[in-house]
């Protein structure tokens, strides 16, 4: 188990489960302190490379994911790493893709959908989540993240 991110740290978002994942910027400079051990990067063009592992989730700026199933995947594997590893998620501005990924991931730890864009925006950043579509789609992510239970 990687030590976890300090928990005042900027951009650190505290999960209802306790799990810690940080968001970020990537126009703004790296952070003080321990670097992420793993990263999902959501941008329309490729990350530059970093010393972490990393992956790269095609998301152009003020949209949605291009591929809703591997967007999916990859936050599921954001929250199952972000129990024992330190965890960052960081599109350009760390606002709008930012936000509604760490929403969605708000939704996978058990905050209800609709709950999940002010919950973020009360624990991460106020301006997050900045679209009509990318709320919705956070609402309606749980559906997808649980087919069994409905839409």
């Amino acid at each position: 188990m990687t030590e976890p991110w300090p928990a005042t740290a900027p951009g650190v978002l505290r999960l209802p489960s306790g799990r810690l994942v940080r968001g970020r910027g990537l126009r703004r400079p790296l952070p003080d302190g321990p670097a992420p051990t793993y990263a999902v990067y959501l941008l329309g063009k490729r990350p530059p490379e970093v010393p972490w592992e990393a992956e790269w989730l095609r998301w152009p700026d003020f949209r949605l994911p291009g591929d809703r199933d591997r967007a999916h995947a990859a936050l599921s594997e954001v929250w199952v790493r972000a129990a024992t590893e330190r965890v960052e998620i960081a599109c350009g501005g760390g606002r709008g893709r930012t936000g509604t990924a760490l929403a969605c991931l708000a939704v996978l730890d058990g905050v209800p959908a609709a709950e999940a864009v002010a919950f973020v925006r009360r624990h991460y950043d106020r301006h997050a989540v900045e679209t009509p579509w990318q709320r919705r789609y956070v609402r309606r992510f749980q559906a997808s993240a649980h087919p069994s239970r409905g839409g």
